[in-house]
């Protein structure tokens, strides 16, 4: 490529070969190819070399580079340091990216006048059971969800950094990402705060493969429930209701468990008809009883994990006075 690219595709990587080769695949498969790929390892015990070693004669704009584990936002500002593109992208290396991506974005663009962008992530097909039923949860308007899907309505739309990008203008008035919980959001924060206009390319999606199992997936919903308490500290007008709704559910469902053993075991019925209405809009959208099934645990899990995460946050940093803790922010989020 003789010319500097329209966009750099910037992508912060954790021990994850597998993902990243289904990534560099997708992206070798791309019908509009302006642009270059930067890898950033960010201190992988497991790296990604064989992949990137594998897709570099279908992607002669890829630059690899590996550094010491710091986090993944210093691993994304790595990367623009070293970007040639006007527009910065921004994918998790869990992502697969249609092949008509950057055409449907480049057509986007033209007729957006944006200077940030986010777009929708979905399952694809190929994706196991259990990380179906995770997208389900992650994207259902029964979970709260809805706005990573690409729906708008619950809030002001902001670009999540699994699928998001900004020209490099914004980056030379705002600056890079901050170590932080949530660093996408707060970006989006700081971008829309500086004047610059944001908005969804709702054609633009891609494939998110999730977690892989329960675990994983309860401890990030959980730092999401937290983060949006570190968000209100650093944005106060930032919290919305629907922020709060996870919250208010784990205290309702206690408070049902709790009168259902004292006096009647009817207090279970709200409970029984929310997950009736999980199951019965996952079999819709899946049509597999499997998915569906999976669907109900999953978001009991969105709903528990990410509330109980929001209540302990809001209980030791606003309660208790005891604001933020940038020391553990690192320490949690440096390897995820």
């Amino acid at each position: 490529m003789n010319h500097n690219p329209v966009y750099s595709v910037i992508v912060p990587v954790y021990n994850r070969p597998d993902e990243v080769a289904d990534l560099l695949r997708s992206l070798s498969e791309q019908t509009c190819r302006d642009f270059e790929v930067i890898l950033v390892e960010d201190g992988s015990t497991v790296p990604s070399a064989a992949a990137v070693e594998r897709y570099a004669p279908e992607l002669p704009s890829i630059s690899y580079y590996q550094k010491s584990n710091e986090g993944r936002s210093i691993a994304r500002n790595y990367g623009i340091e070293r970007s040639k593109g006007s527009w910065l992208i921004f994918f998790d290396s869990d992502c697969v990216i249609p092949s008509g991506y950057f055409a449907t974005l480049t057509e986007a663009l033209k007729k957006l006048p944006l200077d940030c962008f986010g777009g929708p992530d979905a399952a694809d097909d190929s994706f196991s059971d259990t990380q179906k039923a995770i997208n389900f949860a992650m994207t259902s308007f029964l979970t709260t969800g809805g706005i990573r899907g690409g729906k708008v309505s619950l809030e002001k739309f902001t670009p999540r950094s699994f699928n998001m990008g900004y020209t490099r203008e914004v980056y030379d008035r705002v600056g890079g990402f901050r170590e932080m919980f949530s660093e996408d959001i707060d970006m989006s924060m700081r971008i829309r705060q500086a004047g610059f206009r944001i908005g969804l390319v709702r054609q633009a999606s891609v494939f998110h493969k999730r977690r892989v199992s329960f675990g994983k997936f309860l401890r990030q919903v959980y730092v999401f429930g937290m983060s949006r308490i570190t968000l209100k500290l650093l944005y106060p007008s930032s919290l919305k209701a629907v922020h709060t709704l996870p919250a208010l559910a784990v205290v309702a469902g206690v408070v049902c468990c709790v009168l259902a053993a004292a006096v009647s075991p009817w207090w279970l019925l709200p409970i029984g008809i929310y997950l009736l209405a999980v199951l019965s809009a996952a079999l819709w959208q899946s049509r597999s009883i499997k998915v569906a099934l999976l669907a109900v645990p999953a978001s009991v899990i969105q709903i528990g994990g990410y509330g109980c995460g929001f209540i302990r946050a809001w209980f030791t940093k606003i309660f208790l006075r005891r604001g933020r803790n940038v020391d553990e922010e690192i320490r949690i989020r440096k390897g995820r």
